[in-house]
């Protein structure tokens, strides 16, 4: 596809808590949690707007961001030849002593970097979303609908509303966006599909000059929380300047039926574990192994994975799993799972359902169900975690209404 002459900017909000996600949130910011293994999860929107062509970026973030700061540093790098960038930026304080009061502010307090780079359109994009996306057929709509504003929109159930901003179209002209919500407590569902709604996944698309004006009135303004979708959407909606960009719509190099328009949120326990079965499934939701679109990452110089002892008693084994290099598997069982590097599973021990950060141990006869242990986590000989919930709640693990027992980083499990 051509891409357009216009000169764009990416910004990509990266600031958030995170609070949902303790206790893998504790020590790092959120757009830094591990993901898939091999990949943290900033990976993916940045994946995502180079694979689209759009290299200079920058990357604002705020909360516990030494090891996002750390892995954007060491891994995006590109060369100064062309001008491409990837820039972390921290939290200025530019319009007093306040740090970012929300997703729009973090953008007004960076407004002299964007007015140093004079872009034609901004491309904004959340940091914590797990999917594939062109964002230059997003910028192509926008521009051929004269919009000042635009969201790209996906289909949820109904009964997520709450937890997303929602759209609704003039049914006059599908493209634009007749009112804009954040998390409403209930709505209405589609016309041609009741028990759906179409949600923002948080991406948006913007004329620079009306972005400013937006940002510069929501700075003044008494009544907002400076958020994006909960004051810059609905300002343009209400003026009749924002579009819709429909997901669905976006075609990937590589794409299955089955992978086809996949995002997820995975602000949440449930949904960070949910989104890794998704990697596993033996048709995967969504497909890693798409090399037409990477998602870019650094694995380092770790050794192939490796598995050891095959006797009648003891197997080293993985099935329905994601190995990543460097992991050993020294006479365990591994079953739908997924292993970060220089993970360790020693003989008898057994790992099911389970999710398990770089440099976890699982040492003989331990056994792990249906949890996620967070980096260094060592579990000693005959340990257990997700066997026992009231036993896992006593040691101070949280485990979510679905039964998925969380282990914070560096915790020694020893029974």
């Amino acid at each position: 596809m051509a891409k357009n002459k216009q000169k764009i900017l990416s910004i990509v909000l990266a600031g958030g808590e995170g609070t949902r996600l303790m206790p893998l949130t504790r020590d790092r910011a959120k757009p830094a949690v591990p993901f898939g293994g091999v990949f943290r999860l900033i990976d993916f929107p940045l994946s995502n707007l180079v694979n689209s062509d759009y290299r200079h970026i920058i990357v604002l973030t705020q909360y516990k961001s030494h090891s996002l700061d750390r892995h954007i540093s060491q891994m995006w790098r590109f060369s100064s030849l062309l001008g491409n960038y990837v820039s972390p930026v921290p939290a200025q304080q530019r319009l007093g002593k306040h740090w970012y009061l929300g997703s729009a502010d973090a953008i007004y307090q960076t407004i002299n970097i964007i007015e140093d780079v004079q872009p034609d359109i901004v491309v904004i994009v959340g940091a914590d979303h797990v999917y594939r996306m062109d964002f230059g057929q997003m910028v192509e709509q926008h521009i051929a609908s004269g919009a000042e504003f635009t969201v790209a929109g996906i289909r949820q159930p109904l009964a997520q509303s709450n937890q997303f901003g929602v759209i609704s179209v003039d049914p006059d002209h599908p493209n634009q966006i007749r009112e804009f919500q954040e998390k409403p407590a209930t709505t209405e569902g589609l016309p041609d599909d009741p028990n759906s709604f179409l949600a923002s996944m948080g991406n948006y698309v913007a004329n620079t000059d009306a972005l400013f004006d937006a940002l510069a009135k929501d700075e003044k303004a008494e009544d907002t929380k400076h958020d994006m979708g909960g004051d810059i959407a609905p300002y343009f909606a209400a003026r009749g300047e924002a579009g819709v960009y429909d997901f669905n719509s976006n075609i990937i190099p590589g794409a299955t039926q089955t992978d086809h328009a996949y995002w997820r949120d995975v602000g949440t326990l449930k949904q960070f574990y949910d989104a890794h079965m998704d990697l596993i499934a033996y048709v995967p939701e969504f497909n890693l192994y798409n090399q037409a679109w990477p998602i870019y990452t650094d694995s380092g110089t770790l050794p192939p994975a490796k598995f050891v002892h095959a006797g009648r008693d003891r197997l080293g084994h993985a099935t329905d799993s994601i190995v990543s290099p460097g992991v050993i598997v020294s006479g365990g069982e591994v079953h739908h799972s997924v292993l970060s590097p220089n993970v360790r599973i020693h003989s008898w021990a057994q790992v099911v359902d389970s999710v398990l950060f770089d440099g976890v141990i699982i040492n003989r006869r331990a056994r792990v169900y249906k949890a996620i242990l967070d980096k260094n986590v060592v579990l000693t000989e005959n340990s257990t975690v997700g066997i026992d919930t009231e036993h896992d709640l006593e040691r101070g693990f949280t485990v979510t209404p679905e039964g998925i027992t969380v282990v914070p980083k560096g915790t020694v499990v020893d029974d």
